[in-house]
């Protein structure tokens, strides 16, 4: 399958391992992933709260490409899938907005019909792919690593669609599947506190140490997460929780890519695993080290 790939801005910069996994596991699976040309941020959250048609219009130009491509458009990072699908459902429920936007779009040439769904790779992976699919290619198993899957707040959210949105499964049953002990994470779905980290420092801070809490509680060996937003603060933040609050986390934070990526064989390099802030921990460093054909 081909899909028009959307990695986001946060993906482009900051968040490389993830887009670099995302990009290894679709090609290790044999699904095509064609970037689209001229991509521009999708809005994000505070676009909504300035001007709402323009905030539409910016998010709707990603759509109009990938319409023109006659693609589904794939968005990893949690924000911007929630925000182009967003922008979807409101162009299909609102004519007079839809035909503004479109308006809008016309000066650089572009139109929208409404017509390309957007994906989450998570999605993709386990309900267009399958999971018998991916353990056919399996390269490594996961037997014994202890995994906390966190979904954060957005993707299975603000109404149901691949996954429940109070208790989302497909990552827990993903990781199961691939030998892995998922924990019992009650938090899954609860906010990292997103950019409070650079308004309310202290009450993000809190709700990351709540949900690094409840991993080591429940013995983790790893959180998984599908947001950049929510990596970055779980990950970037431990030693100044640790400072703060007299804890010691030292807690691997992974996309749920990199976490499968490994199962697929591929290496720390290509999987964006050799940047991280907080090292693999022994146990998956063993996992790591052992291929089987």
């Amino acid at each position: 399958m081909k899909y028009a790939y959307y990695p986001g801005c946060s993906l482009e910069k900051t968040q490389r391992g993830y887009d670099e996994s995302v990009r290894e596991i679709f090609k290790t699976l044999e699904q095509e992933l064609i970037e689209i040309e001229d991509w521009n941020c999708c809005g994000a959250t505070i676009y909504m709260s300035v001007k709402e048609t323009v905030s539409l219009a910016v998010s709707a130009r990603n759509l109009a490409l990938a319409e023109k491509m006659g693609l589904d458009i794939i968005a990893p990072c949690s924000s911007c899938f929630t925000i182009l699908a967003k922008t979807n459902r409101i162009l299909s429920q609102i004519p007079e907005m839809h035909k503004n936007v479109n308006e809008a779009l016309a000066e650089s040439g572009l139109s929208y019909s409404g017509k390309t769904r957007v994906r989450h790779p998570l999605d993709i992976l386990v309900n267009d792919i399958g999971i018998e699919s991916i353990i056919h290619k399996a390269k490594r198993s996961l037997n014994g690593l202890k995994v906390a899957p966190y979904y954060g707040c957005q993707i299975v959210r603000p109404e149901k669609g691949f996954d429940d949105r109070e208790n989302p499964i497909l990552m827990d049953k993903l990781f199961s599947k691939c030998g892995a002990d998922i924990v019992y994470y009650p938090m899954k779905v609860r906010c990292c506190g997103g950019m409070l980290m650079t308004t309310f420092e202290e009450t993000a801070l809190k709700l990351n140490k709540e949900l690094l809490e409840c991993a080591e509680k429940h013995q983790a060996d790893v959180i998984v997460t599908t947001c950049p937003l929510c990596h970055m603060n779980l990950e970037g933040y431990q030693d100044k929780i640790n400072e703060i609050y007299n804890t010691n986390f030292k807690i691997p934070i992974l996309y749920f890519t990199q976490l499968l990526g490994i199962v697929l064989g591929l290496s720390e390099s290509k999987l964006g695993l050799d940047s991280a802030f907080i090292p693999v921990t022994p146990k998956l460093k063993s996992i790591m080290e052992v291929q089987y054909v």
